[in-house]
């Protein structure tokens, strides 16, 4: 029967694995927490004893566990959950169909349970079918789990389809830049309606089919065994908790983060980024990083500055500085022949090659033929890369690096990494490239805090300091319209942060405007004259940017700063602007939260009212943290929109101040100037005063109460720019509102110093 141990919490036993032989599948039960647990099976030992796969970092901790047999089956318990590994009598005689087509491992199946002994999830069968890839001889693995009919799934990466529940659908669970709906990015952490989440141990290419023909089906390209997580909770707040104890906790970006973030796919010259940068400050417009992206370089793969067009790149960052702005630069994990470096990275084994250990340079698609991949699964190579960095590039000045082509762009399939097959590894290379600049920072920067742009992850990623983005997507409405779940999937990932290039990356094309345009396009540049409709949509889209969690303007066209879409949009994105840092407070706070609990602050509805079945589909609407619910516009010359609003709540109309009652959908009016907005009764909402960025001291504004219910909001601040928040824990009040008194108290002196009296506003309903 294996290992049968009575109980699994004494300080002695500190990682133990219970094995167990069902008639020659061998099934590991592995606790990491009282509600996270990993099951491994296998029909080799070593395989089923192996430690996890990249991604997972946490160390086994089995305290609290028992393990009992109960009728042949072993079961697992905690109190958080029970695990049986069911009981499989000795298989009787094959019949002759069964000879045929029964399966050929022996069975296991695996009930995943509540304390109270309420059934979570089972997995019924699992698979292994040898075959061949990229000349390895290897298996195709998978496991079905049960699926009930009201059963809905969220996560697994970025999918751009337009559809938040992932029940129904076949999801391809691989980084691929070139998916037709937009890139797919794989992250295979599914959560569930049910209470639990499921963490996929298998860096392969992986497809999965949640709730299809009653069954939720993993199936993976490379391996040799089954090896997952369930993680439990009563809240999903509770299994992203797990999550992060799993895989690592997010870090709290720089304050500058949530600010407005330039960039522009490219500027030419040092003058015209520093051009840009004056201009918001001489339009007195906020403004904390501006972004030099690619072709900044004498050639791809020198890792440095082109002095002809950017002569003194410190003096640059100097002045930006001294305007109260950071900077942020593209760097590429691409090398031409020709480049300074190539030779030597050639030399060590440092770069991507093929069955033959030739290098493998550029991609047979897109007309992309130039440059071979640094090897990011080398630990050596990624130290290297990272010194190359801080001494040709951090020296200038430059304060965070945008890592592109996380995917990587160079396809590894049927390429090797120095960890094995790139088929095998398909989707691990963004988490383990990441780690090239997280750990050189932290390293060489201790004091600093760092951020990454990257354009895709994997488990773990997070906790790297990425802020993600959904990559080169089109300038269309077609795309804005799918931006909105497929956000809201990709947080429900365990990954909190996330943006999309405000206006699309792609160059600003698309239909005819069927509808009168609502935004005169008259002294746009951003755009060719015949899009008229273009000023409408970057608009749209910038106010919904207001509510995701980065606000980041890029993209391939002449022109991208919020006053080159036409003198009728300026205004109104200026606006828009000045909402985005007057909720600084509040927004920073949400960051404070997310790395204490790794809860997300863009949040799918499933997640805050679960007891309301409408909202387990709805990827069009969404929470920005506790108060907001946010109803983005994503058609062209609509003016209002349907908007639900969750039943379990009374909710205000922020514009308007109305007061509705919750599970009804009411008409919300959205002019050009507003997006669809309401709060949810009972919140605190600290608003700040204007500030040119982050780096100025924000007083309060004023602290708004909308009454209803109790309510509590935990106002934090710190310097916004070191690591000191993990430590001293940066400045913070509790505040509380009790709806019976109608009276904010604070639990202690305000981050700002302000009396907390003569800051509140209690809004008035209408």
């Amino acid at each position: 029967m294996g290992v049968s141990l009575a109980t699994l919490g004494s300080a002695a036993i500190a990682a133990p694995i219970a094995t167990v032989d069902r008639n020659g599948s061998l099934v590991s039960v592995e606790a990491y927490a009282p509600n996270i647990v990993r099951v491994t099976i296998a029909t080799d030992r070593g395989q089923v004893d192996a430690p996890p796969g990249d991604g997972p970092n946490a160390k086994p901790d089995a305290a609290g566990w028992t393990h009992r047999n109960d009728a042949g089956a072993d079961v697992f318990a905690s109190s958080a959950l029970s695990l049986s590994v069911d009981a499989k009598p000795w298989p009787k005689a094959p019949t002759q169909m069964e000879r045929y087509f029964a399966p050929s491992l022996p069975p296991v199946s695996v009930t995943i349970r509540k304390p109270d002994g309420t059934m979570l999830t089972q997995m019924t069968g699992w698979e292994m079918a040898p075959h061949t890839v990229n000349g390895e001889k290897t298996f195709r693995v998978g496991a079905s789990f049960a699926s009930p009919a009201d059963e809905h799934y969220y996560g697994l990466g970025q999918n751009q389809e337009g559809k938040l529940d992932l029940r129904g659908r076949t999801i391809d669970c691989r980084h691929n830049y070139d998916a037709p709906a937009g890139e797919t990015v794989c992250v295979p952490f599914m959560v569930t309606n049910k209470g639990y989440g499921i963490v996929w141990d298998n860096p392969s290419s992986t497809v999965v089919s949640p709730g299809l023909h009653s069954a939720t089906h993993w199936q993976s390209e490379v391996g040799e065994r089954v090896s997952f997580f369930v993680i439990t909770g009563a809240t999903t707040d509770e299994i992203y908790a797990g999550y992060a104890t799993l895989t690592g906790t997010t870090p709290l970006p720089p304050k500058a983060a949530f600010g407005l973030i330039q960039s522009k796919a490219r500027y030419e010259t040092e003058k015209e980024l520093l051009d840009v940068a004056n201009g918001y400050r001489s339009r007195g417009l906020p403004l904390d990083i501006m972004v030099l992206d690619w072709f900044y370089w004498s050639r791809m793969g020198q890792l440095d500055i082109d002095r002809n067009y950017f002569p003194d790149p410190k003096g640059m960052n100097d002045k930006l500085k001294s305007m109260g702005m950071h900077s942020i630069i593209s760097v590429w994990p691409r090398f031409e022949k020709e480049s300074r470096y190539f030779d030597l990275l050639s030399s060590k084994g440092w770069l991507l090659k093929d069955k033959d250990g030739n290098v493998v340079d550029g991609l047979p698609i897109r007309s992309d033929r130039a440059g071979a991949l640094l090897d990011s699964t080398n630990p050596d190579a990624r130290h290297w890369f990272w010194d190359r960095i801080r001494d040709n590039i951090a020296s200038q000045g430059f304060d965070w690096f945008w890592l592109d082509e996380t995917e990587p762009d160079l396809v590894p399939d049927g390429s090797f990494y120095s960890i094995g097959s790139g088929d095998r590894y398909h989707n691990v290379f963004p988490l383990l490239h990441t780690m090239s600049v997280a750990d050189g920072s932290a390293r060489d920067r201790p004091t600093m805090r760092n951020l990454i742009l990257s354009r895709a992850a994997y488990l773990g990623a997070q906790r790297n300091g990425g802020l993600f983005w959904s990559s080169d997507i089109k300038s269309t409405w077609e795309a804005l319209h799918r931006q909105v779940p497929t956000g809201l999937g990709f947080t429900a990932s365990g990954m909190a942060y996330w943006g999309s290039d405000i206006g699309g990356w792609q160059w600003p094309n698309g239909p005819k405007a069927t509808r009168p345009v609502l935004l005169d396009p008259a002294g746009a540049t951003a755009m060719a004259p015949d899009y008229a409709d273009y000023p409408e949509l970057f608009t749209r889209w910038f106010g919904y940017s207001v509510f995701t969690p980065t606000l980041r303007i890029h993209g391939q066209r002449p022109a991208t700063a919020i006053w080159q879409y036409g003198t009728a949009a300026e205004p109104v994105l200026a606006n828009f602007l000045k909402l985005r840092y007057s909720l600084m407070p509040y927004i920073y706070s949400l960051g404070r939260h997310t790395y204490e609990s790794n809860a997300p602050m863009m949040r799918a509805l499933f997640m805050d009212f679960p007891n309301d079945p409408n909202v387990a589909d709805m990827g069009d609407e969404y929470m920005f943290g506790p108060a907001f619910l946010v109803a983005p516009v994503t058609e062209q010359g609509k003016t209002s929109r349907q908007v639900y609003l969750p039943a379990g709540a009374e909710w205000y109309d922020y514009w308007t101040n109305q007061r509705f009652t919750g599970g009804q959908t009411v008409t919300a009016n959205a002019p050009i100037d507003k997006i669809p907005l309401f709060v949810r009764a009972g919140s605190i909402i600290p608003m700040g005063v204007q500030v040119p960025s982050t780096a100025t001291a924000q007083a309060l504004e004023s602290i708004r109460v909308y009454p209803g219910a109790d309510a509590s909001f935990a106002l934090y601040d710190d310097d916004g720019v070191t690591n000191d928040y993990r430590t001293k824990g940066g400045r913070k009040a509790m505040l509380r509102w009790d709806d019976e008194t109608r009276r904010l108290t604070a639990s202690g002196k305000l981050p700002t110093g302000q009396d907390t009296a003569s800051l509140v506003q209690i809004v008035a309903a209408k």
